[in-house]
């Protein structure tokens, strides 16, 4: 294996489906190695990177930023959308690490936003941002993550720790009430995560069936979208508009709650996925819909994040550049 320079760190996005890993050489340096791991093949956190070393022939670094889909609150970590759980002080002992920082993965994501060009965005609606205003961000995955960054007076950002995702949901339509009544049958309290997230829109589509009395096979999630998309099944068209109707709900509400002048951006991974499509979706209508406000809504501009590797690992290794004294960090 080749040894690690005394800078190098390993950078990871460990979502409830995926563990994505990067090798960073040194502070500001490319991010290069990426690998993707499925959660599902590997008992633990720590096999994964173990793995991911042994794959790029690579040595344990001194450093490691992870950026996990979970709160971090302390030193215990049992994910919500997978089974993984770990001591952060056991697993830097464990992989013999200098220091180990562990943070929220969309505290990370949202460390990036200034980093990310033209190129790595595109604008859905609304004006220019205001360059000192807040900026929220929400995005659709295994689960719903939301964060934001807030202007700390000397011209940097302070990012948000927070689990927006979970906080309740409400309807403006009543199919929409419809549909979320169902879901509160299921499942008791229906967050936002419920219905914006992969199985949730899985949840919408057979809560369509049950209200139009048309039972029929659960379709997974990919396979709603992409009917949807290509306009080959009505029902699946209705449940991604309400998946995106739900998602504007939760933005807009987000918006308001940060006065998120300076853009709402969308991560995570379903919504770059659906393209183009999501442009003619509810989404932007439903943002704006909160009837005194909305007029304060209509300016404020939303960015689909859409680059070719997680923006993720620029911000946790920003965390790493700014000492950044987060909860989770072990030394």
């Amino acid at each position: 294996m080749n040894q690690a320079p005394s800078t190098a760190r390993l950078l990871a996005d460990v979502g409830g489906t995926n563990a994505r890993f990067a090798w960073q050489a040194g502070p500001g340096k490319d991010i290069e190695s990426v690998l993707t791991l499925p959660c599902a093949e590997h008992v633990t956190l720590e096999d994964a990177v173990l793995r991911y070393l042994r794959q790029t022939s690579r040595t344990m670094p001194r450093d490691c930023a992870i950026a996990i889909a979970n709160p971090v609150t302390g030193d215990r970590i049992a994910m919500t959308n997978h089974h993984w759980a770990f001591s952060i002080r056991a697993l830097k002992t464990q992989l013999g690490l200098d220091r180990l920082l562990v943070v929220n993965d969309f505290t990370a994501l949202a460390l990036a936003l200034p980093k990310l060009g033209s190129a790595d965005r595109w604008q859905l609606g609304g004006e220019a941002p205001e360059p000192s205003a807040a900026i929220g961000l929400i995005g659709p995955g295994t689960g719903l993550g939301v964060s934001g960054l807030l202007p700390d007076g000397r011209g940097g950002w302070l990012p948000i720790q927070g689990e927006g995702g979970h906080g309740t949901l409400g309807p403006t339509t009543s199919r929409e009430a419809a549909v979320l009544t169902l879901l509160r049958q299921w499942h008791g309290h229906v967050s936002a995560e419920r219905a914006v997230c992969g199985q949730g829109l899985v949840d919408i589509y057979s809560a369509l069936q049950h209200l139009d009395n048309t039972p029929g096979s659960q379709l997974p999630a990919a396979e709603v979208a992409d009917a949807a998309i290509h306009n080959r099944n009505e029902r699946c068209v209705e449940a991604l508009n309400l998946f995106c109707s739900f998602l504007g709900i939760a933005a807009g509400n987000l918006a308001l709650t940060l006065g998120a002048r300076g853009g709402v951006y969308i991560g995570g991974g379903i919504v770059p996925r659906l393209g183009r499509w999501f442009a003619s979706s509810p989404f932007r209508a439903s943002f704006e819909a909160k009837g005194r406000f909305a007029a304060y809504l209509k300016p404020i501009p939303v960015y689909v994040i859409d680059t070719p590797e997680s923006p993720a690992f620029l911000g946790a290794a920003e965390a790493l550049d700014s000492e950044l004294q987060l909860a989770g960090l072990a030394r």
